[in-house]
């Protein structure tokens, strides 16, 4: 293969494995005004069906995550890494929904407090997610 052929495809592959990335900083941009519509046009509150039904799932959704990060640390696996990513998401987005839901006095200071327990298990996945160790398996 000749040298021009072999730069044309290496900026070829390098384009495909851009393009992703290239959509995700667009649509970064386009959601800016879209949170300005809905900011300007969302009710002050709302009625929700199913609301502990929503409740349970997010809280599932992250004891989930919680047990698929543990069984893949501790086997190892490196795919711990994706989901202490995703479960830090969870848990920052449960503190997040917590925090804005809440009544005031009483409520506010659980969930608060909640919000705490879970920004620390939102860190400790973080630290997995990013750090060196358990979920990193060792090439022989």
């Amino acid at each position: 293969m000749s040298v021009g052929v072999k730069a044309s495809v290496r900026v070829t592959e390098t384009g495909r494995k851009k393009w992703p990335l290239v959509l995700l900083g667009a649509a970064a941009v386009l959601l800016v005004p879209w949170t300005v519509v809905l900011g300007l046009t969302l009710p002050g509150s709302a009625e929700v069906g199913n609301w502990p039904l929503a409740w349970i799932g997010l809280d599932v959704l992250m004891a989930t995550g919680c047990a698929a990060t543990a069984f893949l640390g501790l086997r190892g696996d490196a795919r711990a890494r994706l989901t202490a990513s995703a479960t830090a998401s969870v848990a920052v987005l449960d503190a997040w929904f917590d925090i804005t839901t809440a009544g005031t006095g009483a409520p506010l200071a659980e969930a608060l407090l909640c919000a705490v327990a879970e920004g620390a298990l939102a860190g400790a996945c973080v630290h997995l997610a990013v750090g060196k160790g358990r979920g990193r398996r060792q090439t022989p």
